[in-house]
């Protein structure tokens, strides 16, 4: 079952740009990992620091098999000192689970 990833991350204004590549470098990776979908970065405009990215999965098993990816760990080590702070996501699934 396909899944999705929310990822919410609070960047101030003089850190996005070094977040920005960071995250593209992260997804390009990502596409030729086995079970990636899609991906997308999102920006709040109300409030600019803001940010939410939403990743598309074939199962949670090929999303956690991404976490364990060195070159995922490499790049999140960056993402999480650039802010301060350990990246938490959220798993979401489609309907209802029976």
């Amino acid at each position: 079952m396909a899944v999705k990833i929310l990822i919410r991350r609070h960047v101030p204004e003089e850190k996005a740009k070094e977040l920005i590549p960071l995250v593209r470098q992260m997804r390009s990776l990502a596409t030729n990992h086995e079970g990636y979908i899609s991906g997308e970065t999102l920006r709040n405009l109300e409030s600019s620091e803001e940010f939410m990215v939403i990743s598309t999965w074939q199962s949670s098993q090929d999303w956690k098999e991404w976490l364990k990816s060195e070159d995922k760990k490499e790049i999140q080590a960056k993402i999480d000192s650039l802010l301060g702070g350990e990246t938490k996501y959220e798993i979401f699934h489609y309907g209802f689970k029976e």
